[in-house]
């Protein structure tokens, strides 16, 4: 069997949490079939990955156009394959065209979804209004649909009730657990600015309105003075974004010390160890279908503190491997909190709660990393994924 899967980011050029999970899947999948990779960017010399570039009669056009340039570069290339299966709106165009040229099932994987992504709009402008309309055209004709948690499923129906119940499946995101492992190397965490001696809350993400970084801030104008805060934070999606996260960042200094912000994309090794040196990360998600980064987190056994919301509560098992704060939302799509003063407030109570016993920290950390070895290995969730493969080619 003969797989072509579609992704804008795979390594080196990753940036989210889609990326990682593509890169970890292929790795997976290719023990046992033929896996072809067609990536957004830069040539790769891995054996089976092609890269594609935006056509240069589209390098100055709007993004979205590009990203359909690119899509439509791939298409050719799929004939033969038994299976198109593509991640995030990026690469739905190319999949669902691959479909109807090549007559091949196509597989959508859920990492997010543009009607819940509103304020993609500040970032693509009227280029928002075509990355709904490729996704929404993609899945209400994909063959199957992966949501990666239970709360994504529920959403995809919700967003598309044209899509059939019947072809959206959940097979959740995975972790490699021997990459990621705990690493308590001092030395490395004080070259990133960390003092490894300080509780310490961690932030792991990017500078978009979903993951939550501003309330984040606010909430840690109320923590505790010796804790320290580790912004692992950057690819904010807009500049006034950016600007208003600064700002914040600012406020924070000036009220306290021990505020460190990591703007680069760190290494496997870096991350875990900023993780591992930690006492508590922190997923302060308005939106998140499953959150990586969660389960990284776990797998280097930090007790994790994240909101009640989409598919964290799927993977952090409230007072088992940490807290899951409450959240009311507004229902538009942005996800804001129906009482912002109360999350923050919340946000903030739970996060001393935990970092201030070290105990418990650690009781969750090691219960973090049994759940996720028990739940989340990459090697069952490849194989169900190949199950699901042979039942729409059979």
């Amino acid at each position: 069997m003969r797989v072509d899967v579609i992704s804008k980011e795979y390594p080196p050029e990753i940036y989210g949490g889609a990326g990682v999970h593509v890169a970890e899947l292929v790795r997976s999948l290719r023990r046992s079939i033929d896996v072809r990779v067609r990536a957004f960017g830069a040539p790769r010399d891995e054996e089976g990955t092609t890269s594609y570039s935006v056509p240069a009669e589209l390098v100055d056009a709007n993004a979205t156009l590009a990203t359909l340039g690119t899509d439509l570069s791939m298409v050719g290339d799929i004939a033969g394959a038994d299976v198109v299966h593509s991640h995030t709106w990026y690469a739905n165009f190319a999949g669902h065209l691959a479909k109807l040229l090549h007559g091949i099932p196509h597989v959508i994987t859920a990492h997010s979804l543009e009607p819940l992504r509103p304020w993609k709009a500040e970032q693509l402008g009227g280029g928002y209004r075509v990355s709904s309309y490729i996704e929404k055209t993609a899945y209400e004709s994909a063959d199957a649909i992966i949501a990666v948690s239970d709360g994504m499923r529920r959403d995809i129906l919700r967003s598309y009730p044209d899509v059939d119940p019947e072809r959206v499946v959940t097979i959740h995101n995975g972790i490699d657990l021997e990459r990621w492992v705990r690493r308590e190397d001092h030395d490395v965490a004080r070259s990133l600015g960390i003092d490894p001696t300080r509780p310490t809350v961690i932030f792991v993400g990017r500078i978009t309105r979903q993951k939550g970084l501003p309330y984040l801030l606010q909430a840690a104008r109320h923590l505790p003075v010796e804790v320290q805060l580790v912004l692992c934070a950057g690819a904010p999606d807009t500049s006034e974004i950016l600007a208003e996260v600064q700002s914040a960042v600012d406020v924070l200094r000036s009220e306290r010390d021990g505020v460190v912000w990591i703007d680069r994309m760190l290494t496997r090794d870096e991350l875990s160890t900023a993780l591992s040196v930690s006492s508590v990360f922190v997923c302060p998600s308005v939106y998140e279908p499953l959150g990586i980064v969660n389960l990284e987190a776990m797998a280097c056994g930090v007790a994790v503190v994240g909101t009640a919301t989409g598919g964290i509560p799927e993977v952090v098992d409230d007072g088992v491997t940490g807290r899951l704060v409450p959240i009311d939302q507004v229902d538009d799509g942005t996800g804001t909190p129906v009482d912002p003063d109360k999350f923050v407030s919340d946000l903030a109570r739970v996060l001393t709660e935990v970092v201030s016993n070290p105990d418990l920290c650690r009781q969750y950390g090691e219960a973090g990393r049994h759940r996720v070895e028990d739940h989340f290995a990459w090697e069952a969730i490849a194989d169900r994924t190949e199950a699901l493969y042979r039942r729409l080619t059979a």
